[in-house]
């Protein structure tokens, strides 16, 4: 248990960085981040990088840093907020392929680290009896005396 206490920091933190940078590179460039053009955005929303990279900075950048410390102090919730992070990552990383119409090396790995990042969440979730895991044991305990 202890070690998940420190793979999850630095997996949120690795997250968070990388964010930080590729979002930043994209709010500082919105029409060629890291020479991406922003052509390859036809299929999106977007006319530039400036909203996904202002998200990328934030929402996935900054809360999964913010998230590293949350959960060596064990504040109330941080397996859920892991959980829900790894989640949000790995949606980016789909409506990203699916706007940008390709598949690279990074995404693959980004896709595989939000995987990790939920599975170790479920896993504090279970070994914490944290929150829904006691509603859920709650329900089912209770099931069998309705």
């Amino acid at each position: 248990m202890k070690k998940l206490y420190v793979v999850i920091p630095v997996l949120h933190w690795f997250v968070g960085i990388g964010a930080l940078a590729g979002g930043l590179a994209a709010v500082l460039n919105p029409e060629s981040p890291m020479g991406i053009s922003k052509n390859s955005l036809k299929l999106g929303p977007f006319t530039n990088f400036l909203i996904p990279g202002l998200f990328l900075m934030i929402v996935i950048g900054l809360l999964n840093i913010i998230e590293g410390f949350l959960v060596m102090k064990k504040v109330t919730y941080h397996e859920v907020i892991s959980g829900g992070l790894g989640a949000v990552l790995i949606g980016w990383i789909v409506i990203q392929c699916i706007f940008l119409w390709t598949i690279n090396l990074l995404h693959v790995i980004y896709f595989i680290l939000g995987s990790i990042q939920g599975i170790l969440a479920l896993v504090l979730i279970y070994k914490n009896y944290a929150f829904p895991m006691n509603i859920v044991e709650s329900i089912l305990r209770n099931k069998g005396k309705i």
